[in-house]
């Protein structure tokens, strides 16, 4: 049933001028940064933030939003050959707020994963040997997104509600990745390591999902 509403609302959206699925971006101030105190942009994310670990949201900080901004909307995605997949949904962040700590609580309003489809973060697992690229991405909107509740929010949804009240965005891109996988186990492998050095690491950009190219 909530697949039916969600198929409905983005459909409504559309037909009232939502203009598709995803969300036009306006010119983004170069000003906007998003950043980390627990890595750099295109650094290696540090176990704790991952299923190998501790499963603990990425603490967070920004700066430099354009004037005119009433709220923020986070979403964590990677690119993946066959699909694109999303970890974590944060909207409805109020203006005033300027940073997430870890595990951060009482902020915000969740969106669900394409993970395991829960309304929670996913943290990420590698899946077997190779670097990924994992993109956080914050907009900056003129107004909160029209979202009814108890719509289930996925990435899809999310867009579309921004569409035309996105000011502007920033992006920060992390590296995960294992050596291999310890046999008989599907994409797990405790080691601490992560075969890629920081100067090896993806550049921002060039891990960009095909279907959002007029996004940003």
């Amino acid at each position: 049933m909530k697949q039916s509403w969600s198929f409905f609302w983005i459909a409504a959206l559309f037909l009232c001028g939502g203009g598709g699925i995803f969300a036009e971006v306006r010119s983004q101030p170069t000003g906007f940064v998003l950043r980390s105190p627990a890595v750099v942009d295109g650094g290696l994310l540090p176990t704790d933030y991952t299923g190998d670990g501790t499963s603990a949201t990425l603490p967070l900080e920004w700066s430099g939003a354009p004037a005119g901004t009433q709220n923020y909307a986070i979403i964590m995605h990677h690119v993946a050959p066959d699909t694109t997949k999303w970890y974590w949904i944060l909207y409805n962040i109020p203006a005033t707020v300027t940073r997430l700590p870890k595990n951060v609580r009482a902020i915000g309003t969740l969106g669900n994963n394409s993970i395991n489809h829960r309304t929670e973060y996913a943290p990420p697992h590698s899946r077997g040997p190779g670097r990924k690229t994992y993109i956080y991405t914050i907009y900056a909107l003129a107004t909160p997104p029209p979202i009814p509740i108890p719509l289930a929010v996925s990435r899809d949804v999310l867009l579309t509600a921004m569409t035309g009240r996105i000011l502007g965005h920033a992006e920060l891109h992390v590296i995960y990745t294992r050596f291999s996988d310890p046999p008989g186990v599907d994409g797990v492998d405790g080691s601490d390591h992560f075969g890629v050095r920081p100067a090896e690491a993806q550049k921002p950009g060039l891990d960009t999902d095909p279907a959002l190219s007029h996004v940003f």
